[in-house]
């Protein structure tokens, strides 16, 4: 199997797969054409100020071809006064509860509040403040903030991540929620969420990508001096924090393999980049990147293919030919992760812009 072009080796992105958007067209093309501009950070106390500054810094990155930002974010809290933080000083929010009712998204941050965290249960107030969110509004989550949205019930028969080290306490609490652990971050359509610290910054890039497409993300990613796209299935924990020397790396042949995306790319040519065996390239590659070759190569190609999309007028062919899909493999791949077809993409992007 080795010698086989690595899309046909592996298991394609499917419709189950718990990090891929709802897939419902006309909420993809709605999510692009009116994008969200007012977004609310509801910090619940004691709220971890990281988490809370995330969707400010990250969102406010995102501007347009005039420079103007395309997010709007404010914080609050539920009732108007400084949340303290997990670290003793106080955050001065914007506002109260009130600011919900306008917003187009509203994010959780993590928190140490004892009622989500310890006992099941919603803080006083949070279940009116949230029914006061407009029906088309979107809510996120970072971290432990997803103890919030499950203790509200909305994440009940859903799939959801959170910190892989509050997963044991999370499924304890809430048994109705499909936890899935593994995970950076989640896209179920209108609730997202993320697991802990950085994990909020790679869900916050892809709410740009969604709604304004990659090169604006990208341009955000560049300026916070952040990798640009972690994939949402990418692992949270990478068995190997340190680099390894440079004769056991996989850089080299994925730097490569970026190259000559519309190549014929196998695993067995890969390795033999890599100066390894099959078996040691592929142990590697999972220490590196958290997720296997096959994936990488999906994903990669997937985005090149979604960046021609947004920025040429190849057809959907030329497209698919020009990062190594077949058309047929390329439309299976887009569909299953964003929900639409190539020509539905390319169509939802221009009329945004």
């Amino acid at each position: 199997m080795a010698g086989y072009p690595l899309e046909a080796a592996e298991a394609s992105l499917s419709n189950n797969d718990p990090t891929s958007a709802s897939g419902k067209n006309a909420a993809f093309c709605k999510n692009l054409a009116m994008t969200p501009n007012r977004v609310v950070v509801l910090a619940l106390g004691p709220v971890v100020a990281y988490d809370a500054v995330i969707p400010m810094q990250v969102l406010g990155q995102a501007v347009d071809g005039e420079g103007q930002g395309l997010y709007d974010v404010v914080l609050a809290t539920l009732d108007g006064n400084p949340a303290v933080t997990t670290h003793g000083f106080d955050m001065a929010p914007h506002g109260d509860q009130g600011l919900i009712e306008g917003a187009d998204l509203i994010v959780i941050p993590g928190t140490h509040s004892p009622g989500p965290r310890r006992e099941g249960l919603a803080p006083e107030g949070l279940r009116t403040a949230l029914d006061r969110r407009r029906a088309d509004a979107r809510v996120a989550s970072i971290c432990t903030g997803a103890f919030v949205l499950a203790a509200v019930g909305m994440l009940d028969g859903r799939p959801a991540t959170t910190h892989w080290s509050a997963a044991e306490e999370f499924r304890r609490l809430y048994p109705r929620v499909n936890l899935d652990p593994r995970v950076l971050y989640v896209d179920d359509g209108d609730v997202l969420t993320s697991a802990g610290l950085s994990a909020g910054v790679d869900l916050c890039l892809h709410l740009i990508r969604s709604d304004h497409g990659i090169e604006i993300a990208n341009q955000a990613a560049r300026h916070m001096v952040v990798a640009p796209w972690r994939d949402g299935g990418q692992a949270q924990f990478i068995e190997s924090p340190l680099p390894h020397a440079p004769d056991q790396s996989t850089s080299g042949a994925r730097t490569w393999a970026l190259e000559h995306l519309g190549e014929r790319i196998t695993l067995q040519g890969l390795a033999d980049r890599a100066c390894m065996s099959v078996r040691t390239f592929n142990r590697h590659f999972r220490a590196d990147t958290g997720t296997t070759p096959g994936s990488w190569l999906i994903q990669q190609r997937l985005r090149q293919a979604q960046r021609l999309l947004e920025s040429s007028d190849l057809t959907v062919d030329e497209v698919a030919a020009r990062v190594g899909f077949s058309a047929a493999s390329f439309r299976a791949h887009l569909r299953s992760t964003t929900g639409i077809s190539p020509t539905a993409y390319r169509s939802a992007f221009r009329a945004a812009e």
